[in-house]
């Protein structure tokens, strides 16, 4: 199964698909840790990187979708993924699925996780305090939140005009989301 986690920052996109990687056996591919890899590792696209996430921008999409291409060319994605936080704007979703056509390998499902945009700053805030994270702090995620209402949000129409899109309430207990996005999964198995 190909499945894109969509939501805002904070949504618990990253949780869930910890989730379902166990449940599923499919590999999380996250643009976020792809990213990170690449700045601790201090390659000249993570330097590069790391200027645009520190001021609470995205990285180019041709950046991403080389990423991405070679991640999902790995031997474990090809039976499938769970792909957290690409794509951000419509003209990503079109290059993946032009890339996911290539590989002959169509998206199964598009689901998006709603939460309250200011329960997702406090889940920030806090993960910054946690971990650290330099791109994590309120005034970057309320940036952060800004630029996800104007690019990423359109994201989630198109998906739902090409008829893979399920809306999952990502508010209660992390056990309730995975519940509520296990069974859309399912429906979408049978259908």
């Amino acid at each position: 199964m190909r499945i894109v986690l969509l939501g805002a920052p904070g949504s618990g996109k990253g949780t869930q698909a910890a989730l379902l990687v166990e449940q599923l056996k499919l590999p999380h591919i996250s643009t976020g840790a792809l990213l990170r890899s690449a700045v601790e590792a201090g390659t000249e696209l993570g330097l590069k990187a790391k200027i645009i996430m520190d001021r609470g921008e995205f990285v180019s999409d041709d950046i991403m979708l080389k990423l991405i291409e070679e991640r999902l060319s790995q031997f474990d994605a090809i039976p499938g993924f769970i792909l957290d936080g690409y794509p951000r704007n419509i003209a990503q979703a079109e290059a993946l699925d032009g890339l996911l056509t290539r590989l002959e390998r169509p998206l199964d499902e598009a689901l998006q996780i709603d939460v309250d945009i200011e329960k997702m700053i406090e889940r920030i805030a806090l993960r910054a305090s946690e971990e650290g994270r330099s791109d994590d702090s309120e005034e970057v995620a309320r940036k952060r939140m800004q630029v996800y209402a104007e690019q990423t949000a359109p994201v989630v129409d198109y998906y739902a005009d090409k008829g893979v899109l399920s809306r999952v309430l990502g508010m209660g207990s992390v056990e309730d989301v995975f519940s509520r996005i296990m069974g859309v999964l399912q429906i979408r198995s049978y259908s």
